[in-house]
């Protein structure tokens, strides 16, 4: 048995709506032919005359009666389907955003997004988990996590969508009154300190270690911790040094004392990651735009 043609159903609507094979002609731009055409199908599509004549017009049988305002609203519904979404009304919209962020956005970012979200979409909740080691994009092409923010690696998969948020740089951080709050600020000087290294992945040193390498100076290292937040609290709290990134670490410096470091060390992008399922919609892409507003305007 073939399938029945769904572009009838138009044709059925607006006949049984019309009730006049020459107006429905004309509602749809067919000629008198090609009306009777689609008339003549939908009889046999059907197995009834749906439109019989009485006089000079044309009434609708029992089954057409019985179908005309199903058929209308399965228009409807297929209108509505094909259409562009429309932008959700963010007063009501009740939903969870999932959103993996690197190490100290949450703590310099989150506030104000929560603000804004709280205010333009009550119903709306974040759900932050932070990204450790796993950067592929498995959690994005799955739909476990919505967006995420971070560097951009190799590892990331050729489909996921990329917008540049912010650049930042590393610093260097020491609690309020530390000698180094005073004064010049000298590759030896630094170097004489005592360090907090951050490192996720359990190495003992980096890119700051081979600046200062090239100068023949090497630091000391005395501790190794897993995120920015946690060197902060340290060099807060005694006389260590802390390097971390100056733009996502802003509201956890508050009170300490921060100078750029003594040796180049290269910038880098923080961007915001999301899978091409979830580019076109329209509560998906209104959150997106409130990230972006908020790490512009957060200095």
């Amino acid at each position: 048995m073939s399938s029945p043609d769904l572009n009838l159903l138009i044709t059925l609507d607006v006949l049984l709506a019309e009730g006049n094979v020459a107006r429905a002609a004309q509602r749809l731009r067919l000629s008198p032919s090609a009306m009777s055409r689609a008339l003549a199908r939908l009889r046999e599509t059907t197995g009834d005359p749906l439109l019989v004549r009485a006089g000079r017009g044309f009434v609708p049988t029992p089954r057409a009666l019985e179908m005309r305002e199903r058929v209308s609203q399965l228009v409807q519904d297929t209108e509505a389907v094909l259409r562009p979404a429309e932008t959700p009304n963010l007063k009501q919209l009740v939903r969870t955003f999932v959103l993996r962020t690197s190490d100290g956005f949450v703590e310099n970012f989150g506030p104000e997004l929560i603000a804004r979200v709280g205010e333009e979409a009550p119903g709306v909740r974040l759900h932050f988990v932070q990204k450790l080691d796993n950067k592929d994009s498995v959690l994005l092409r799955d739909g476990t996590v919505d967006l995420e923010t971070g560097v951009v690696r190799n590892t990331l998969g050729p489909e996921v969508r990329v917008q540049a948020l912010f650049s930042d740089r590393f610093i260097g951080v020491v609690r309020a009154g530390h000698t180094l709050s005073q004064g010049e600020i000298t590759p030896a000087r630094y170097s004489a300190g005592r360090h907090i290294y951050v490192s996720r992945r359990g190495d003992e040193k980096g890119p700051m270690d081979e600046a200062l390498s090239s100068l023949g100076l090497e630091r000391e290292i005395v501790t190794i911790v897993n995120g920015f937040s946690t060197a902060l609290a340290l060099a807060r709290a005694s006389d260590l040094i802390a390097s971390v990134p100056e733009r996502h670490t802003g509201n956890l410096r508050a009170g300490m004392h921060s100078f750029p470091l003594p040796v180049p060390t290269p910038p880098f992008t923080i961007s915001l990651l999301w899978h091409p399922r979830m580019h076109a919609d329209q509560a998906h892409r209104w959150l997106r735009s409130l990230v972006q507003d908020i790490c512009a305007a957060t200095r």
